[in-house]
């Protein structure tokens, strides 16, 4: 997925969650511009909710990665993962 910078005007009432489609407790319960808004009132609630969707993105990478090490499929896995990577 690609990055997203909240502190973009643009997010002031964007009712998305960071990522759609995304499981983790920040996406399933708050929106961009709420996030946007603790991160301009300098809250610390907003790195918490952060770093939650970023681990979360991490522990389901991982996971895939290990599915596919374990079905040996990992190269295509990688392939297909670096193809759409958005930096």
């Amino acid at each position: 997925t690609g990055r997203i910078n909240l502190m973009n005007a643009g997010f002031a009432r964007d009712p998305q969650p960071i990522e759609a489609g995304c499981t983790c407790y920040t996406c399933q319960n708050f929106t961009r511009a709420y996030l946007r808004h603790l991160i301009m009132a300098k809250e610390m609630l907003a790195g918490t909710l952060i770093s939650i969707h970023n681990l979360h993105t991490l522990i389901e990478l991982m996971r895939q990665a290990r599915e596919a090490i374990i079905a040996g499929q990992y190269a295509a896995f990688s392939a297909e993962f670096l193809a759409n990577y958005v930096a």
